[in-house]
């Protein structure tokens, strides 16, 4: 029986990187779909009045990206070294610089917004092609961590927008080719479950 429960929408959104996280690490989890009765029902349950939550037994753990550092931490994907955190916290960090403005073009600007937001990608994307490069590893680490598979689910949720926009960037595109071609994200990806759930909420991508 699993221990994991997430709560979150029939969509990737915020949630999809935990759904990389578990598949990949074969741990097993149970979703609940929250998208009925939001309002009512499930948004005054929520930390912050806000989804995905992972209940983890009786524990409760709020906000994206600490649900994927708490399960950094309790299945080894957490780097120990302090350097090595560092990094995986620091392309965290800006994976959200991007994908916060990404969130609120998609959501409350996208017809006159995206032009302008795909122009700021070489120079965003570029500054993590230029710490892969000087880092030297096949992960942003020495090995895989929980912040893998949040870069990840951004260049693909990018791709889909701008196919292009790793073209031109040939460590992170290795970094992309890599990570989508381990054994079960592949296997899961290719299934209709995934290829049929939508990026966002309201249709856009």
């Amino acid at each position: 029986m699993s221990n994991y429960q997430l709560i979150y929408f029939p969509l990737r959104g915020r949630g999809q990187a935990t759904r990389y996280l578990f598949v990949d690490n074969g741990i097993d989890y149970k979703e609940e779909n929250c998208a009925q009765d939001w309002v009512k029902t499930y948004k005054p349950k929520m930390p912050f009045g806000q989804s995905p939550l992972l209940k983890d037994g009786d524990f409760e753990v709020a906000q994206s990206n600490t649900i994927m550092r708490h399960l950094g931490r309790k299945h080894g994907l957490y780097p120990s070294d302090l350097q090595e955190a560092a990094k995986a916290d620091m392309i965290t960090d800006h994976v959200e610089d991007i994908r916060g403005p990404y969130v609120r073009m998609i959501y409350q600007n996208y017809e006159n917004g995206k032009d302008d937001f795909v122009k700021t990608l070489p120079e965003k994307l570029g500054y993590i092609e230029n710490l892969f490069k000087k880092w030297g590893t096949e992960y942003i680490t020495t090995k895989i961590s929980f912040a893998d598979y949040i870069l990840f689910d951004l260049l693909d949720t990018l791709q889909i927008l701008t196919p292009t926009c790793i073209d031109a960037l040939p460590t992170l595109k290795a970094f992309y080719d890599r990570m989508a071609s381990r054994t079960d994200l592949k296997k899961y990806r290719e299934t209709e479950e995934f290829k049929k759930m939508p990026v966002n909420g309201n249709g856009k991508q």
